[in-house]
């Protein structure tokens, strides 16, 4: 309980925790972040951590000349490249053991198929926009690798969505990071930034479920 107790309160207060990390070591909170982000999106197991708020307060650091923008751009790009590559290597090359195949009554050829076939037609976009999505981005490219989307195609849009999740979030806090208003409403603005994507995936998996019903 008390680590879920941590947890919470360092999802809800990461720009003080941060800032004090900062303060008592320096460089090695660069290290820190890119395990973060990689665990983030690299262990299908761990879609809670705080990635979106995290890269917007690594920003707001930036912006205040604690931490270097381009050294933070860098190697967080380069930890969330890392991170989706390996749990799409999961999920490729661990899903189909999980299943036992054709041996497996919990496996259905046909639906592998269709989202084999799917992931080869609209998977990208999804790769690019599960980036801004909690727990959307820890199962998108894991899912991915369960349906063998080709590695080529894969690794553009993981790049893509990357660059645009990462840079995109961290120079947006570090222009607006700053601002009194942001600053004193930060907790809200994490709030909003888990919730509100939750929201749209909730409500589309809910309309897509009704949808089905119907037909």
């Amino acid at each position: 309980m008390d680590i879920i107790a941590f947890l919470i309160d360092f999802i809800l207060h990461v720009d003080r925790h941060l800032e004090t990390f900062v303060s008592t070591y320096g460089a090695w909170v660069y290290a820190l972040l890119f395990l973060i982000i990689f665990v983030e999106t690299g262990v299908v197991v761990m879609p809670f951590l705080p990635g979106d708020s995290l890269l917007f307060v690594v920003g707001a650091l930036c912006g205040l000349g604690l931490m270097d923008y381009w050294t933070s751009c860098g190697l967080l790009l380069a930890a969330a490249v890392l991170g989706n590559q390996s749990n799409y290597t999961i999920g490729r090359y661990f899903g189909p053991n999980v299943f036992q195949w054709e041996h497996s009554r919990f496996f259905n050829k046909n639906a592998f198929n269709q989202a084999h076939a799917f992931y080869e037609k609209y998977g990208g976009i999804t790769i690019v926009v599960a980036r801004f999505m909690p727990f959307l981005r820890t199962f998108a490219p894991f899912v991915a690798g369960v349906a063998q989307m080709t590695r080529r195609k894969f690794s553009f849009y993981d790049v893509t969505g990357g660059a645009l999740w990462v840079v995109g979030i961290i120079t947006a806090g570090y222009f607006f990071g700053s601002v009194p208003w942001v600053k004193a409403n930060l907790e809200k603005i994490i709030w909003a930034m888990i919730l509100i994507p939750g929201f749209i995936v909730i409500g589309g998996a809910m309309r897509a479920r009704f949808k089905a019903a119907r037909t």
